[in-house]
């Protein structure tokens, strides 16, 4: 697995760097077929408080490909729901391919 961070706007300390890997760990621990991760960390200038840091990620998996982006006034807490939006949707990309596989496979055996 490749995992790219990278920052707009911000600097991207070793430990952003860290703390973003090792979040990025669970959900790699419940998908083993990821081929690379891309996560793009960016401070918008915007007069507003709410939603000024932003954290995207850019999942590409064996089969297909997720695209998460959170925002929120803290970069830990924005990384956080970011990662949770991610493992949901790694979720419902396994229940997909659970479900396509073993349609096949009963039309195979009812034939």
């Amino acid at each position: 697995m490749n995992l790219t961070i990278s920052g707009h706007h911000l600097e991207v300390t070793p430990a952003l760097k860290e703390f973003v890997s090792n979040k990025l760990a669970r959900v790699t621990k419940r998908f083993d077929q990821v081929i690379d991760v891309r996560v793009l960390l960016s401070l918008e200038n915007t007069k507003e408080k709410e939603g000024r840091q932003s954290a995207e990620c850019t999942m590409l998996l064996k089969g297909g490909d997720i695209h998460v982006k959170t925002s929120h006034e803290d970069l830990y807490a924005a990384i956080d729901e970011m990662v949770d939006k991610l493992d949901r949707q790694i979720v419902k990309f396994k229940d997909k391919i659970k479900d396509h596989d073993h349609q096949a496979h009963k039309k195979t055996l009812s034939a």
